[in-house]
């Protein structure tokens, strides 16, 4: 079941409020294989900060020194209902918890990642740097009727890196919601963004990212990102731990 309270029209300014925002890692398989990754048997999922979010027209991503930076599209769930132990057979238990939707890029410090991973280190440095969740437009429910089945895609100056339909998804959002609200209960407001097809590579300073969604294969206007990446003016430089 979900607990529910009084639902409200989600802005950009309550979406850099929001209590946590929760990603799905390996949940498509040609991306699980390109990192050279297992497949998991169950989802599996992360935080990043609200403080990553980089709203549109909110300028660059910052690339921090030292750091290897990769991209990965993503589909975001904004949450409109509170939801607590959500059982993953309730599918309009959870479709009825998404107010909207939107378009994210989780950018990732790769290096850092995999560093963390060889050591057995907390990898939230690698996904938590400021500017590190693009995010486009919220795009209405009534834009995206079946979540499992639209296409993303991400271009690098002008190219093609990824481009999938959610229909891929190893683990759907029922399922999705359910395994995080068994952990931790999804507050109004909170975010979802539902792990990345193939075709994860780096940017470097000077790139520009752009990022849309397509329904029936027109794209939706809300959905559009457009980025450039830059580097950290900060003393902050990636070293080993």
């Amino acid at each position: 079941m979900s607990l529910i309270f009084r639902r409200g029209i989600a802005s950009m300014a309550s979406l850099k409020k929001a209590s946590k925002v929760v990603c799905i890692g390996r949940n498509y398989a040609d991306h699980v294989t390109e990192l050279n990754n297992v497949r998991p048997k169950q989802p599996f999922f992360f935080l990043k900060p609200a403080s990553s979010i980089l709203a549109p027209g909110d300028g660059p991503v910052i690339r921090p020194k030292g750091v290897d930076l990769h991209y990965e599209i993503e589909l975001a769930l904004i949450l409109g209902k509170q939801v607590k132990n959500l059982d993953a057979s309730d599918e309009k238990g959870a479709l009825d918890a998404i107010e909207s939707y939107a378009l994210s890029i989780d950018m990732t410090a790769r290096n850092a990642q995999n560093e963390a991973k060889k050591k057995g280190l907390p990898w939230d440095i690698a996904k938590g740097f400021d500017t590190f969740l693009p995010i486009s437009e919220i795009i209405p429910k009534s834009s995206i009727p079946d979540p499992h089945n639209v296409d993303i895609y991400l271009k690098v100056n002008g190219e093609t890196k990824q481009s999938d339909s959610t229909n891929l998804m190893l683990f759907q959002i029922p399922r999705i919601l359910s395994d995080i609200s068994k952990v931790m209960t999804l507050e109004k407001g909170d975010i979802v963004i539902t792990g990345t097809p193939k075709g994860v590579g780096p940017v470097v300073p000077g790139d520009v990212m752009t990022a849309g969604l397509k329904v029936n294969g027109k794209e939706l206007p809300e959905s559009k990102i457009e980025v450039a990446v830059e580097e950290s003016t900060s003393t902050y430089e990636f070293a080993e731990t």
